[in-house]
């Protein structure tokens, strides 16, 4: 895995964010539900992405337990609004990005020791990042859809299609 295709695959990521974040705009009364269609309501949906995305890349950067584990989880009560977890979301990939960019081939494919010795590459913990966030956006959608504001097509070809790539 190379360091422009593991970029590519976290501009997926934030544009299928964005075209959530722009569909749930329409329905505010998506975001809490009583009786969602998925396992979460749309806020806990999305709150459960960042978090992940969060606490996954700050385990991968050697951060502290402390700081992103159970007690550091990002919680829905928290943030009450749409805008919320947008903004939240808008700081969270700067410093992804930041930290994507800083990564090299070799780093990415070399052994990541976080969960056995030995490790599996880093790319495939990243990976796991990127099918997380497919299936919760997928989620997302469907809560969305059910709403009468579907986010559209959220596959990667239509996601290079769309932005020129």
């Amino acid at each position: 895995m190379t360091n422009a295709e593991m970029t590519l695959l976290f501009d997926h990521v934030y544009w299928m964010r964005d075209k959530v974040l722009d569909a749930a705009e329409n329905v505010p009364e998506a975001f809490i539900e009583q009786a969602p269609a998925t396992i979460r309501d749309l806020r806990a949906t999305l709150v459960h992405e960042l978090d992940v995305e969060w606490s996954w890349r700050e385990r991968l950067r050697g951060i502290p337990f402390e700081t992103w584990g159970p007690d550091g989880e990002l919680k829905p009560a928290d943030y009450p609004t749409l805008g919320s977890i947008g903004h939240h979301w808008q700081r969270d990939e700067e410093v992804m990005r930041s930290w994507l960019a800083t990564l090299t081939d070799e780093t990415l494919n070399a052994p990541w020791e976080i969960e056995k010795p030995g490790g599996r590459p880093l790319w495939q913990h990243l990976m796991h990042l990127y099918t997380h966030a497919i299936q919760q956006f997928s989620d997302a959608a469907v809560i969305l859809s059910k709403a009468d504001s579907s986010p559209g097509e959220l596959d990667f070809l239509e996601f290079l299609e769309r932005t020129g790539q």
